[in-house]
């Protein structure tokens, strides 16, 4: 491998160069809001092996969605290097243990690091009937959440099932499905949450990082969730904005302005109520995302979006107008009011351009020019 020379063995064994490493590193860094300055940093605290927690992935009331996701944008990216690098001890969507051997591996983890490892919680914490909706090994899964994340450094809740129930908890829901803080009745302070459905593999990879970086968990906001990735609108942020600013929506799929790009509002986006940094990083290597694709936004970011999301292709009651505080609208206004407004200004140029007229004071007639005389003909030589 080119380059590889000075590398960590444990590094090199990935197949990437130096530049490689540096390069995601520097998009880690970017989604922490730290400058370039902090990427030698970055790659030092993902290479040392001193910084390695280990982690362990408990799987509860999920479809796996996020596992896929996580897997599919790794490689060759830090995702890989990351999960290679915290040593993942339990995971049982790959890991080649099974049965009896890997929940001894995840007992052996739980007690000679206790108080030092990480968890990763994917899925919905069924509480109903007692919890055993889901058993594994003769305990419920809310039992092995609770005493795994008891003595937990952190918890990831990774998806929005292990945040509040997600989609497995949507109405009626029968099993109980909840988040597993609310399950487990554990300080929230040790939680970190992570919603979306599934959620984004650059998501995990930099909140870890900001963990063996700092040695402590990224800025949270009242939910728990990371500022530098929900701190933003994903209407705010959309790349079809300008089309929603010029009140030019989708009104039917695969019709013309479907075609076009066109704002997908009508169609039932969720993006001006939901706040997700979906439009930044992309998913399957930034190569696209739901609106990008011609889906509207369905919320699954935000808290019970299942229910409150649904039916996904209702438009929203109303929507803040760009540039008037306060103001709500409806897509049918927005079009209407931005052509208004602009009438309205050219009558106004006419109104201030005709009073200026009306107003301007008269000038004093100029007198007529006096003819000047013509000048006397010249006589003729010889002549009378």
């Amino acid at each position: 491998m080119a380059g590889s020379a000075n590398l960590p063995l444990k590094f090199a064994q990935h197949e990437l160069s130096r530049r490689e490493l540096l390069e995601h590193c520097g998009t880690i860094a970017a989604m922490l809001g730290l400058s370039k300055l902090a990427i030698p940093e970055i790659a030092n605290a993902v290479l040392e092996a001193k910084a390695r927690p280990p982690l362990i992935w408990l799987h509860l009331g999920s479809c796996t969605g996020c596992t896929e996701s996580f897997l599919q944008g790794f490689y060759p990216s830090a995702d890989e290097v990351i999960l290679d690098i915290l040593s993942v001890d339990y995971q049982e969507t790959i890991m080649a243990a099974a049965g009896k051997q890997a929940e001894e591996l995840r007992y052996a983890t739980m007690e000679q690091y206790k108080g030092q490892y990480l968890v990763a919680v994917e899925g919905a914490s069924l509480t109903g009937a007692d919890g055993n909706y889901l058993r594994i090994a003769g305990k419920t899964g809310v039992e092995i959440a609770r005493e795994v994340c008891a003595d937990a450094a952190a918890v990831i809740n990774v998806g929005s099932c292990s945040f509040d129930g997600g989609w497995v908890g949507c109405d009626p829901n029968p099993t109980g499905a909840t988040g597993t803080q609310q399950a487990t009745g554990i300080s929230a302070k040790k939680f970190v949450n992570l919603p979306c459905c599934p959620v984004h593999p650059k998501w995990i990879t930099a909140t870890v990082v900001n963990y063996l970086l700092l040695g402590r968990l990224p800025d949270l906001d009242s939910k728990r969730r990371p500022k530098f990735l929900y701190g933003l609108r994903v209407h705010d942020i959309c790349e079809r904005r300008a089309h929603f600013d010029a009140g030019q929506f989708v009104e039917e799929f695969g019709s013309e302005e479907a075609q076009k790009q066109f704002c997908l509002y009508k169609m039932g986006c969720k993006g001006p109520e939901t706040y997700a940094a979906c439009p930044l990083e992309r998913w399957n290597d930034k190569t696209s995302w739901c609106i990008g694709a011609g889906a509207p936004c369905i919320g699954c970011a935000q808290e019970r979006w299942a229910d409150r999301g649904s039916p996904f292709l209702a438009r929203l009651p109303g929507v803040k107008m760009p540039g008037f505080k306060g103001v709500e609208t409806t897509a049918d206004r927005i079009g209407w009011t931005l052509a208004g407004a602009a009438a309205g200004a050219v009558g106004v140029h006419a109104l201030w351009t005709a009073r200026k007229k009306s107003t301007a004071k008269p000038q004093p007639a100029k007198p007529p020019k006096t003819p000047e005389p013509p000048e006397p003909k010249e006589k003729k030589e010889g002549g009378e």
